[in-house]
């Protein structure tokens, strides 16, 4: 638990302290698809692309997340304090990665769901800042989306917590 709360609070301090800026974007759309040729939201084959290529279709500060692991600063992301019915995608390559009925307010900083779409994501040992992490990655672009925690609710007692630039929302009344 030390561990945890130690490694909690310097989740928050590396996100106060991130030179990234989130994308401010008013609208739910994800304007990174209409210029990623890539991007599907049905096309569940696994992408083989190189960073040199994502970062000419990226904006910066996706780029700067998904491909190398940045993070947002806590509660600054558009999905933060989110509740609407749907599901969330990868913001890019349109991989499905969670439900929203997953989702559930943690008071992190950060989205967070307690359970993932097991064929969209995939997992990695992070021990980055000195930490010993669980990484979450798109299962079809490896991009990082988060990490996650064991300090969740029930019934999975997962916290899922991620950058909201690193996720795209469609409410079922758009679907």
């Amino acid at each position: 638990m030390k561990f945890l709360i130690s490694a909690l609070i310097l989740i928050v301090l590396q996100g106060c302290t991130q030179k990234q800026q989130p994308i401010k974007i008013t609208s739910m759309e994800n304007t990174e698809a209409k210029n990623n040729p890539y991007y599907s939201r049905t096309d569940t084959t696994k992408l083989n692309i190189s960073n040199e290529e994502w970062k000419k279709i990226l904006a910066p500060d996706l780029y700067a997340i998904s491909r190398e692991a940045a993070t947002e600063r806590a509660f600054t992301g558009k999905y933060n304090e989110f509740d609407e019915i749907g599901d969330y995608y990868c913001a890019v390559c349109g991989n499905h990665l969670f439900r929203s009925t997953s989702k559930f307010a943690s008071s992190c900083g950060w989205p967070s769901f307690f359970e993932a779409d097991k064929e969209g994501v995939y997992y990695k040992r992070d021990q980055t800042y000195g930490m010993e992490r669980v990484e979450v990655l798109c299962k079809r672009c490896d991009s990082h989306l988060g990490h996650v925690f064991d300090d969740g609710p029930k019934p999975t007692g997962l916290r899922y917590c991620m950058n909201s630039i690193s996720l795209e929302f469609v409410s079922d009344s758009e679907k």
